[in-house]
C-alpha cells in the first residue's frame, strides 16, 4: 500500500485529495490496499478518507456491526465531517447501512458494493480446514469472478488471519453479528440516494441481494458489473469507478 497510514486520537486510516468527502469502508477480510484504484482516481477530484474499522480493537463483548457503525460516527466527529458519501464493500457496506439508518443527516448518499445486511453465503461460518493453505486460496477465490484476483499476497493475509486464534474469534462474532442483523425493515426510511454496484456473478452477495435492497431502497440505482464478484473495486475497477463518477456526478454537483 503505497498510502500513509495516520494515526492519530486513537484512530487509524488514510486521506488523500480534497473536496467534498468519500468514506471509504473495507470489509471483514478487506485489506485497505482493495481500494487504492479508487482512492487513486477519486483523489484527483474529491477528500477520500478510508478509516481503518477496529475489528481486533474493540473489546469482543460489545463486538458487531452496531458498535463498528458508532466508531464510525465517532470517526466523523473527530474530522469534524458531515454530509459525507458513504461508500461500503462487504461488511462495510453494513457498518454503512446501520449508520445511516441511526444518522441519515450526516450522510449525502451511499454507495454499497456486495453488501451484507440482507442475506450472505459467509465466507465461512466456520473454518474446517484453516490450516490447509490451499483450502483458504480455494476459498479467498471463491470470492472473485477471476481466481487470478485472489493474489497471493491476498491469500498470505487471510490465512494468517484465520491462523490467529484471537483474531479468528472476532471474524467469527463479526460474521455471526452481521447475520443477526437484518436490515430489511430498516431500508426503507433510508431515504438519500444510493448507487448499488454489484457484481453480476456475486456468489457472497447474489444478484438477487442486489435486487431486494433495489426494490426497499426508495431511493436507489442498481448498476451490474459483469464478469464480476464479490469486489468490484478490485476486480473491474475502471468500471466501478465509472459507475460512481456518474453517481457522484449526479448528487454532488447537480
Amino acid at each position: 500500500m503505497k498510502y500513509e497510514i495516520i494515526e492519530e486520537k486513537g484512530f487509524k486510516y488514510i486521506e488523500a485529495g480534497t473536496g467534498e468527502p468519500l468514506i471509504l469502508l473495507h470489509g471483514l477480510m478487506g485489506e485497505l490496499s482493495n481500494w487504492e484504484p479508487a482512492l487513486d482516481h477519486f483523489k484527483l477530484n474529491y477528500r477520500v478518507i478510508v478509516p481503518i474499522l477496529p475489528i481486533y480493537e474493540l473489546p469482543l463483548l460489545t463486538l458487531g456491526v452496531k458498535s463498528l457503525s458508532k466508531y464510525v460516527f465517532k470517526f466523523l466527529k473527530f474530522k469534524k465531517l458531515n454530509q459525507v458519501v458513504l461508500i461500503g464493500n462487504s461488511l462495510g457496506g453494513h457498518v454503512g447501512l446501520v449508520f445511516t439508518a441511526a444518522h441519515q443527516e450526516f450522510v449525502k448518499a451511499l454507495v454499497l458494493t456486495g453488501s451484507s445486511g440482507l442475506y450472505e453465503n459467509a465466507f465461512g461460518g466456520s473454518f474446517p480446514r484453516r490450516e490447509s493453505y490451499d483450502y483458504v486460496k480455494e476459498k479467498v477465490e471463491f470470492t472473485f469472478y477471476d481466481p487470478a484476483t485472489a493474489t497471493k499476497e491476498l491469500v498470505d493475509e487471510v490465512f494468517k488471519s484465520i491462523n490467529d486464534r484471537s483474531r479468528v474469534i472476532r471474524i467469527l462474532a463479526l460474521a455471526k453479528s452481521a447475520i443477526r442483523h437484518n436490515m430489511s425493515k430498516d431500508l426503507p426510511k433510508i431515504t438519500i440516494p444510493v448507487s448499488l454496484i454489484w457484481g453480476r456473478q456475486d456468489k457472497i452477495t447474489p444478484p438477487e441481494v442486489a435486487v431486494e435492497f433495489h426494490q426497499l431502497l426508495p431511493n436507489s440505482e442498481l448498476n451490474w458489473v459483469e464478469e464480476c464478484g464479490h469486489a468490484p473495486m478490485m476486480e473491474r475497477p475502471t468500471i466501478f469507478n465509472d459507475f460512481l463518477d456518474k453517481f457522484l456526478h449526479r448528487v454532488l454537483l447537480k
